[in-house]
């Protein structure tokens, strides 16, 4: 089986208000999959059906392959938007606590946070108490005893608040090694850089609604490339020049910089050849693909949250 999650169909309500609303995906195992939203999208509702903590009014939810989420949480990690250890355990006997919640044996859950600590550059603060640790380096201690039980399924909310670049590489190349052990990892972020790194695939909801579902080059796709053009450029060139949309034009050295986007359907090469005939000196000219932030407030209609 491909699939390590499934959500068909699935809407939730709260009096009068639908936080999500007929919304399905799939998550694969040994994919990385982004689940990315605006604030009150319902990303967050998502998450706690999934876990079996809010339950969903329609559809269904299957989590390595049951519908019930309490038969498999044991195979599930969870890392909550949330954060909080108890400060006054050390990060090794944290792991150890959340790895024997999980079913996994004392004497095995410290090798394994020995290791993953070790792994992940924090051996060194192995002994110390949470309370005198880095924020960013708690909410690592927090991530590893998320995944200290080698969960199928990993669903992480917004993990990389708060950490320094640093951590964030980290992070990423761990997120990395679990799907690559064959785990299929979901996270939310508003972070749209980290998606573009790191997800096979990207889902984007608005409204409690999907607005896409597909690779993060198919989400580019769905934005308009942007065409930049400098040198000797009149000031009323952006208001006339074929295939562009949204045309600006400022001053820049000794001319002028008209930035525009590419409409639908246009070839670059109708607005680069106007220009041309005009007698318009051009000094530099750039097409810029769209990121997948671009993409994002096409499909969404606003920006991360």
């Amino acid at each position: 089986m491909t699939s390590a999650l499934a959500v068909e169909g699935v809407s939730k309500r709260f009096g009068g208000f639908s936080a999500v609303d007929d919304l399905s995906f799939e998550a694969r195992r040994g994919g990385l999959l982004g689940f990315l939203g605006p604030n009150g999208a319902g990303k967050t509702t998502t998450l706690r059906m999934i876990l079996g903590l809010v339950a969903p009014d329609a559809g269904r939810i299957l989590a390595l392959g049951d519908e019930d989420v309490r038969r498999v949480r044991d195979r599930i990690g969870f890392l909550p938007e949330e954060r909080g250890l108890y400060r006054r355990m050390t990060p090794v006997d944290a792991i150890v606590f959340f790895a024997g919640l999980k079913g996994v044996p004392p004497a095995r859950a410290r090798r394994r946070a020995l290791e993953m600590l070790e792994a992940n550059g924090l051996a060194h603060a192995a002994r110390r108490q949470v309370r005198r640790l880095s924020k960013g380096m708690a909410q690592r201690v927090q991530l590893l005893s998320a995944l200290a039980h080698e969960p199928e399924l990993v669903i992480l909310d917004e993990p990389f608040s708060g950490l320094d670049p640093l951590a964030q590489q980290t992070l990423e190349e761990l997120l990395r090694g679990l799907a690559a052990q064959g785990a299929a990892v979901v996270f939310s972020t508003h972070v749209m850089q980290h998606a573009e790194r790191l997800c096979d695939r990207v889902v984007l909801i608005a409204g409690g609604r999907k607005v896409f579902d597909g690779s993060v080059a198919d989400a580019r796709a769905a934005a308009p490339r942007t065409l930049v053009l400098e040198g000797a450029i009149p000031a009323e060139a952006s208001k006339d020049l074929p295939g562009l949309e949204d045309a600006a034009w400022e001053s820049a050295g000794s001319g002028g910089r008209l930035t525009a986007r590419l409409a639908a359907g246009a070839q670059v090469q109708a607005p680069l050849q106007a220009a041309f005939s005009r007698g318009w000196e051009i000094s530099r000219f750039e097409l810029r693909e769209p990121s997948l932030h671009d993409a994002f407030i096409r499909l969404a209609g606003g920006g991360p949250s």
